[in-house]
């Protein structure tokens, strides 16, 4: 069968009181697809939200502080009300996000997800979706909220809730699988040096020797 994601990482930024089932099954749906995936938090650990009470306990991959956005091609932000509203406080967690935004590279996020996206400034004419209780601040961002299981604009996708799950996971690889979205980027995405491998980097010099720059670009974006 193929995997649609092979070769992709995918990083997954939470704070303590994520919805557990926006986080694991969506995880799950990606590793299928043959992505890495890194759970990311300003702790060692956090504790997912189980509908109505606490759930389980998560090993984090990559503390917040060490993780480097530009090692990713995309963003996965699960809900639950304290959650996002923790993020959305954390100067470096948007820094992080917007990253994402900025570059052209996929977002997915679901539920309450959505919140933290306001604090990048980046939504103003974007189509979303929510959970229902952020519907106005997303519109007072700028946002086009439409009610529906999911709604994708240029690599964004937004869901409602934990039913909307599998149309959710559908879209999300779909644009993974797609990759950077050019239209939406503001500054060109540009990989560090140290990112490259060895036999990369060789092959980066051959095309600045024969001036290939189309495939220098490419690789320079993270593109295949």
């Amino acid at each position: 069968m193929e995997r649609k994601l092979e070769g992709k990482r995918v990083a997954v930024l939470v704070e303590n009181g994520f919805e557990q089932v926006e986080l694991t099954e969506p995880v799950k749906a990606l590793k299928e697809q043959g992505a890495k995936v890194d759970i990311i938090s300003p702790h060692d650990k956090v504790k997912g939200w189980n509908y109505t009470q606490w759930g389980d306990d998560f090993e984090v991959d990559v503390k917040l502080d060490k993780a480097v956005a530009d090692q990713y091609n995309a963003i996965l932000l699960p809900g639950g009300v304290m959650n996002p509203d923790k993020l959305r406080m954390n100067s470096q967690a948007i820094t992080f996000i917007k990253h994402f935004m900025e570059s052209g590279k996929p977002v997915a996020a679901i539920c309450h997800g959505p919140w933290t996206l306001i604090e990048t400034g980046l939504l103003s004419g974007r189509k979303v979706t929510s959970y229902p209780s952020i519907k106005t601040d997303l519109i007072n961002a700028g946002a086009k909220w439409i009610d529906q299981d999911v709604v994708t604009d240029l690599g964004i996708v937004t869901s409602r809730k934990p039913s909307d799950i599998p149309a959710f996971n559908k879209k999300m690889i779909e644009e993974i699988a797609e990759g950077v979205h050019k239209k939406r980027q503001i500054t060109p995405l540009k990989r560090p040096w140290e990112a490259f491998s060895s036999e990369e980097r060789n092959r980066l010099n051959e095309n600045i020797d024969t001036r290939n720059w189309d495939e220098y670009e490419r690789m320079m974006r993270g593109e295949p």
